[in-house]
């Protein structure tokens, strides 16, 4: 009788047994939380990764109740936006959440990569999950590109149209690439529908697929921890890293407190500072798209301005939109730029420290003059900080080799 109550669905073992018999959920649970093992020295550098997926989840959910009230058309998209910021219930909440979350996620992005540049999270093992990493960001930047022009303000219409054209440089192709893009011979009905597709299904499915895959990739060869060491390497006799705790619910814990606080942080800014002083919101996409005034001065929003800035750098177009592709593109070679032998900043020498520094003030005051008028000294710095940070990737081969290190202790190092 036991027997023919299992065979029609009630097992022994309750619920949980039932679950698990038809899905592996306690399997998954043990494999990537409560008996995967991370370091225990992670230090405040490892919350990005968790703050990314929960501003994912932000955007994702935000993007839904926005799309219910946004007309993907211009001669309405102005108006619908207006709309749900003044009429629907809630509206304005939701549209702020969405693009306060727009530039907290690239600035979690970009926090996230400098940390893999700090401990060498891209060295092998982990050149996978930093390539996965890197096509997650290009993806993001297709997202986010995509999603500025919905709004059909003034800037998001000339923005779009002066990236658009740089494809029209691409010798042979150009001018039939860009037509293909608009899907017309201007920035038209037809585009503002086809950037409405890729931002709301294509482009989302595509970034939910590659942080799934490198979520996978990151548990099959551990993470990473700021002194560069293999906890693997160093195991008890049950099997369990000497130098790892269980990722739930010992980093689970802590990374709530870290969750709770920038969830605080960004209700500040969402509540009192939403536009923050036109970087997050610009000025000019308050007015409607208007095609025969152009804006005194076009700029990307903030997370663009970097590259952009070394686009304008450049007085050829051509090797202009070449320069601005490579610099997005160069980070991606990383695992095979670094010669060093070990991996965390802890214990390497003055060269790469200084290399490091210098990009990184490279990279903010670039995002600074990008926002700025293109003339006079304003490109004179751009060209000067654009070889800085062409400098640091293409002459780490070389400096990371001649480096001096410091020896690299066998057990991680906990400071308590």
């Amino acid at each position: 009788m036991a027997r023919i109550e299992s065979e029609i669905g009630t097992p022994k073992g309750g619920f949980m047994k039932w679950i698990d018999d038809r899905f592996p959920f306690t399997e998954t649970m043990k494999a990537h939380a409560t008996e995967y093992y991370a370091s225990k020295n992670f230090n405040i550098w490892y919350i990005f990764g968790v703050l990314a997926t929960v501003v994912l989840v932000i955007q994702l959910v935000t993007g839904i109740f926005l799309t219910m009230n946004y007309k993907p058309s211009s001669a309405e998209a102005f108006a619908s936006v207006e709309y749900i910021m003044r009429d629907v219930e809630w509206g304005w909440l939701i549209r702020y959440m969405h693009s306060t979350g727009a530039s907290f996620f690239f600035i979690i992005v970009y926090l996230h990569m400098f940390r893999a540049m700090l401990y060498g999270s891209y060295k092998k093992p982990r050149e996978l999950i930093w390539i996965i990493g890197m096509l997650i960001f290009f993806v993001l930047m297709a997202e986010a590109f995509a999603g500025y022009l919905l709004p059909w303000g003034q800037m998001s219409y000339w923005g779009a149209q002066v990236i658009i054209s740089l494809f029209g440089a691409i010798p042979f192709v150009g001018e039939t690439l860009v037509e293909y893009i608009r899907g017309d011979y201007s920035i038209s009905d037809i585009t503002l529908n086809r950037f409405f597709a890729l931002h709301v299904v294509a482009l989302p499915l595509a970034l939910i697929a590659l942080v799934f895959v490198h979520i996978v990739a990151l548990h099959h060869v551990g993470s990473n921890n700021p002194d560069g060491i293999e906890i693997k390497y160093h195991k008890g006799p049950d099997g369990i890293p000497f130098d790892g705790v269980a990722f739930h619910p010992y980093h689970t814990s802590k990374d709530l407190v870290y969750i709770i606080a920038f969830l605080m942080v960004f209700s500040f800014v969402m509540f009192f500072a939403p536009e923050m002083g036109g970087y997050f919101l610009e000025h000019a996409n308050f007015e409607p798209a208007n095609t025969m005034a152009t804006p005194e001065h076009i700029a990307p929003v903030w997370y663009f301005t970097p590259f952009y800035a070394i686009l304008r750098a450049v007085p050829n177009k051509l090797w202009g939109a070449i320069l601005m592709a490579g610099a997005v593109l160069l980070p991606l070679f990383l695992p095979w730029l670094d010669r060093c032998r070990v991996k965390s900043i802890r214990y390497r020498g003055w060269i790469y420290k200084s290399a490091l520094g210098i990009f990184a003030i490279s990279f903010l005051v670039l995002g600074w003059l990008g926002v700025q008028p293109a003339e006079g000294k304003y490109v004179l710095m751009a060209r000067i900080f654009s070889v800085l940070y062409f400098g640091f990737f293409l002459l780490m081969p070389y400096y990371t080799a001649i480096d001096k290190t410091k020896p690299v202790p066998d057990r991680v190092v906990y400071h308590g």
